[in-house]
């Protein structure tokens, strides 16, 4: 005897139904979908999915990806940033400072004798 066959939508299965096929795929089931083209034309994503008295053919519905949030760029940092007036010069003088403090003391090296 041959199973019973249906077409249903994954939004019109039980909650039941549904705990049943996270049971079945628990590392999700998007590996495990079918493209089907229909008649019209439109292209479905469907999973099959076998009961002991049905087979199953699901209509996943495609979820289009949400867009990325467009970040606003903060102007008023750049416009900081702009306004910042320092010369290569300036910054070379004060590296010389300190420069020394990666350098041995010269009484580092030497050793007392009492």
């Amino acid at each position: 005897m041959s199973k019973r066959r249906s077409i249903i939508s994954y939004d019109k299965l039980t909650i039941e139904q549904k705990k049943q096929i996270l049971r079945e795929f628990p590392d999700g089931y998007i590996n495990h979908l079918t493209s089907i083209k229909t008649p019209t034309g439109e292209i479905l994503d469907a999973l099959i999915w076998e009961t002991e008295e049905v087979i199953y053919l699901v209509k996943i519905n495609k979820i289009a990806p949400k867009p990325a949030p467009v970040e606003e760029e903060d102007e008023e940092f750049e416009d900081d940033f702009d306004k910042v007036d320092v010369k290569d010069d300036e910054l070379d003088e004060d590296d010389d400072e300190d420069d020394d403090y990666d350098q041995p003391d010269e009484d580092d090296g030497e050793e007392e004798d009492e």
